[in-house]
């Protein structure tokens, strides 16, 4: 199946010539730091692609330009391929689902196919690294030596992971917490020291230009700001959409706690990751390859139903059958909602359902099982029981007792 699987995508890739925009934009950003220009002023690609991530994600990019545009092509190809691979196997560990290889496999071999996983091939992105990132920091122990670091660096490379550092504060791993924001403290600072302008841009202008990432209102945009621009016919939905966006932060991190503090922080993480997507002004649907440990907790429970019709509307791709040229994309009535912001309207389902759900106590699969585990002194040893009298023989004398036993 995998085999299968992955010569269809490479095939589809060929004959199409899928041409993997968003990797010319970060070999643009990673020439630019080489060739000390500006960072941000200038547009690649037929659709005028701008930069938008942080200095510190350009300098990471400076390798893409050592290779040959069609080699550096391949190598984004094949590294989203292992990165997929990754992904799943660590959902799978997540989830706590069996140990068997050839059901990860034919996990992988589904996966490629889900419609967020598919667009971060087509566009060459890095959503898949992003996420293994934070979910492998963020499901080790507790104790683990330098939790938090990988989080950090994932939060630097892209602001929107730094909700999982919040996270991490307010449901009491404060040191964790701190260990990842001193990391992402740190790729700001090398950030600055190798690119001071760029920086300085950055952080005080390019950070707030919502209109640099894209329209807010377009069918790729899957946020809640997107949900509520075409619900409402709008281009921009304002205050509205910044109402809704801070009701949902803090229910969403509720919803974490709550989950946490029942055990049950496999819930906890993807209550935050769902809550990012909706928060965040874009998430373009290549965003929600959280899609994928999503199903795996969900078959984890034996929610088989539910997961089958989550991988459906995964899969479905309903908001590209649409017209969505110029600004079509706002022309539609209520009644299209549902097919053209399919993830924003789930994400805000499962929230509610999470937050009505009733979590039953138990040790979360994250932790090891001696992890924070109250050590109990050993039970004292019983009193030995009290010897029973000897039966006395008729002819022998009452046994005295003292006065004090009276």
């Amino acid at each position: 199946m995998l085999v299968l699987s992955v010569a269809a995508l490479t095939a589809l890739f060929v004959v199409t010539r899928i041409p993997l925009g968003d990797t010319l934009v970060y070999r643009a950003e990673g020439q630019a730091v080489v060739n000390g220009t500006s960072l941000y002023d200038f547009v690649t690609t037929e659709w005028k692609l701008p930069a938008t991530y942080p200095p510190f994600a350009a300098i990471l990019f400076v390798p893409t330009t050592w290779l040959p545009v069609t080699a550096m092509k391949v190598c984004f190809f094949v590294g989203n391929l292992a990165l997929l691979a990754v992904l799943v196997r660590l959902s799978w560990r997540f989830a706590g689902l069996p140990k068997r290889p050839e059901w990860i496999l034919a996990a992988t071999a589904f996966a490629i196919w889900l419609e967020p996983v598919f667009q971060t091939f087509v566009y060459g992105q890095i959503n898949l690294a992003l996420a293994c990132l934070v979910l492998w920091d963020l499901s080790r122990p507790k104790g683990a030596p330098g939790k938090g670091v990988a989080l950090g660096i994932a939060a630097g490379i892209k602001l929107t992971p730094a909700i999982f550092i919040v996270y991490l504060l307010v449901t009491g791993r404060v040191r964790n917490g701190l260990t990842a924001l001193a990391s992402f403290a740190g790729t700001v600072l090398f950030g600055i020291l190798v690119l001071p302008s760029a920086s300085l841009d950055f952080w005080t202008r390019r950070m707030f230009e919502t209109s640099r990432v894209g329209k807010v209102w377009i069918v790729d945009n899957q946020s809640l700001q997107g949900l509520l621009a075409r619900a409402m016919n709008s281009m921009e939905p304002g205050l509205v959409w910044l109402a809704g966006a801070a009701v949902v932060g803090v229910a969403g991190l509720w919803i974490a706690r709550r989950a946490v503090r029942a055990g049950q922080e496999e819930w906890g993480i993807v209550a935050v990751a769902l809550t990012m997507l909706l928060v965040s002004p874009i998430s373009w649907s290549h965003h929600w390859v959280w899609c994928v440990p999503l199903l795996a907790l969900l078959l984890a429970e034996g929610r088989y139903r539910l997961a089958g019709v989550l991988a459906v509307v995964f899969t479905a791709r309903s908001f590209w059958v649409f017209p969505h040229q110029g600004d079509t994309d706002i022309a539609y009535g209520l009644w299209a909602q549902p097919a053209l912001s399919p993830y924003p309207l789930l994400g805000l389902v499962l929230l509610g359902w999470l937050a009505r759900r009733r979590w039953p106590r138990r040790r979360t699969g994250i932790v090891p099982r001696a992890e924070g585990a109250q050590q109990t002194a050993p039970a004292e040893h019983p009193a030995p029981a009290r010897r029973a009298p000897a039966p006395r023989r008729p002819d022998a004398p009452a046994p005295v007792t003292p006065e004090s036993e009276k």
